[in-house]
């Protein structure tokens, strides 16, 4: 462990974690799940629709989520991807702040080496501002991207960083939300507004993200939870929440480990829509891997695509890991995965064509539960 993860675990203890909120980092699970669910928005965008139509799906999922129990709502930073609305976490968090009351809303994540530590400690103080209490801060250290939109992302000269930048990147960006740099550092008396320089306030919990071992080792070793991206990373699930497991130290922010994965789960009132739906998704998938990123297709259009064998055998895998049917088979699903990996809670993502089957699904994955129904908050 280099000494910018070790400076980042102290900052884990400093005075103020009272503020760190890291009672919304343990959800509660209602109705007949059997851990709290939460929602993952990759604010999709289908062939014949637009990012506008997307977003203001978005809301639609967030204000439901919140009226039916579901913990938070996190939105994943994508860049260059035209059937993916979801490049600027930070605006659209603000947007949904402004239509919930309750839910916890975060980044699913932010991708840290796209940014500068201080503009993203900005972001997020502005927001724990406009919804104190109910705030996310999820990192990621890939780019979210291919490399030449990263590199356009970044500027020149800082797509071969070290492994061991992101430790200290995570440092740095974690005195900029505590505001504590030691005297003398170049960075003493820089401030992330808002934030404490202002007064007593209170900050987002830190989660680290990860597909692979590097991130489940390090949240462990600073006792920070973990979200895992099982959705599209899935044979890496096992290994990296043991690992995970393994290596926590706790920290005043988690006393224990506190494992969330991402799913892929699409609910609807038959099977074979269910499966018309995710097949969208699956496709618009194979053309983002062969470098053909678009729209995501209709049901139509995926359901007439000539697929070679090579395409039916990564179509047949990636659906092998989206959990659809009907509400019945999906809980089923569901339960068996938070079994299998004892995750402590699952974060669903919807991916289709359309925003009313995602709408939809998100609420016949609460009713099939018994969650609670209770009135949106007013706008």
């Amino acid at each position: 462990m280099s000494d910018a993860g070790d400076d980042a675990q102290s900052r884990s203890g400093a005075d103020g974690a009272a503020n760190r909120n890291a009672s919304g980092i343990r959800g509660t699970a209602h109705g007949r799940a059997t851990v709290p669910l939460s929602v993952l928005d990759l604010v999709t965008v289908g062939a014949g629709s637009t990012a506008h139509a997307s977003l203001r799906t978005s809301v639609e999922i967030a204000r439901l989520a919140e009226s039916r129990g579901y913990h938070r709502h996190w939105v994943a930073e994508h860049h260059s991807m035209p059937g993916v609305a979801s490049s600027s976490p930070a605006v659209i968090l603000a947007h949904l702040a402004a239509h919930t009351s309750r839910i916890r809303l975060g980044s699913g994540g932010v991708m840290l080496p796209n940014h500068a530590p201080l503009a993203v400690a900005e972001q997020f103080g502005t927001l724990e501002a406009l919804a104190p209490g109910r705030i996310d801060l999820g990192l990621g250290r890939a780019p979210g991207t291919d490399g030449r939109t990263a590199a356009a992302l970044r500027g020149p000269g800082r797509l071969d960083e070290a492994a061991d930048e992101f430790p200290r990147r995570l440092a740095e960006l974690t005195r900029f939300l505590d505001d504590d740099f030691p005297d003398g550092h170049p960075y003493a008396r820089v401030h992330a507004v808002p934030g404490p320089v202002q007064g007593p306030a209170g900050r987002p919990p830190l989660w680290l993200l990860g597909s692979s071992g590097f991130s489940a080792r390090l949240a462990g070793e600073l006792g920070l939870p973990f979200a895992y991206a099982h959705h599209f990373s899935a044979a890496g699930t096992l290994p990296a929440l043991d690992l995970y497991r393994r290596s926590f130290r706790p920290s005043v922010v988690l006393d224990a480990p506190y494992a969330v994965i991402g799913v892929s789960a699409l609910a609807a009132d038959t099977a074979e829509e269910a499966r018309a739906q995710v097949l969208t998704g699956a496709l618009s998938m194979l053309r983002l891997r062969s470098g053909r990123p678009g729209l995501i297709p209709t049901p139509e259009a995926a359901a007439a695509y000539a697929f070679s064998p090579l395409e039916r055998e990564f179509v047949d895998g990636w659906l092998a890991n989206v959990v659809h049917g009907t509400p019945d088979e999906v809980r089923a699903g569901l339960d068996e995965l938070a079994g299998r990996t004892g995750a402590d809670e699952l974060m669903v993502t919807a991916n289709a064509h359309s925003g009313a089957a995602r709408l939809r699904s998100y609420g016949l994955i609460a009713d099939v539960y018994g969650m609670p129904v209770e009135a949106p908050a007013a706008d």
